[in-house]
């Protein structure tokens, strides 16, 4: 099912909670600032869609598309993103905290500054993404594909990062106390015990 933008206006200003749009294509929406909590937006094409500011707390987002996406300073705390596909997207500042966002595809995703304080991204792929300055204290990274990211000043304060691909990634100033490293694969190829 497809909206016109005016139609998801008036569907959004109608105060319908939860927003229930599985399996809707929203590419290209403009909905930043809109609340959309506890939203049911499963299998939902929501690439290059503009959600700046949009909070999306405790939002169901399975195996959504959000390629390209503007997340920017967006609140996707509690939510659900398992599976999604976040290629490219921008979640620079977004609050992530407690989100599982398990098996999801992130590749080249900006995620500076954000909020991922005890998220699950475990088997998530990461490839070339951007965690610079991001707090992951606690996060679940278990087999995540972190290969060429960027972790510079990242907080990995009690990571689970066991079987994680780290090879290539850039760890300079990360903070990796008590993280959980069995088994990683390091950046210079060697693997942790």
């Amino acid at each position: 099912m497809q909206f016109s933008q005016e139609q998801l206006d008036r569907l959004i200003q109608s105060g319908q909670n939860p927003l229930w749009l599985a399996n809707t294509d929203l590419s290209g929406a403009r909905l930043s600032g809109a609340n959309l909590e506890g939203a049911r937006l499963l299998r939902t094409d929501l690439s290059f869609a503009r959600l700046r500011g949009t909070i999306l707390r405790k939002a169901e987002l399975t195996y959504a598309i959000l390629t390209e996406s503007d997340l920017r300073q967006a609140d996707l705390s509690g939510a659900s993103v398992s599976g999604a596909n976040l290629n490219r997207a921008d979640l620079s500042g977004a609050n992530l905290e407690d989100a599982d966002i398990s098996r999801a595809t992130l590749q080249n995703a900006i995620l500076t500054g954000a909020n991922l304080r005890q998220v699950n991204l475990s088997e998530s792929n990461l490839t070339g993404a951007d965690l610079s300055g991001a707090d992951l204290s606690g996060a679940n990274l278990s087999e995540a594909n972190l290969t060429a990211a960027n972790l510079t000043g990242a907080n990995l304060q009690g990571a689970i990062l066991r079987e994680a691909n780290l090879s290539r990634a850039v760890l300079d100033q990360a903070n990796l106390d008590a993280a959980d490293l069995e088994f990683a694969l390091l950046p210079d190829g060697s693997i942790a015990d």
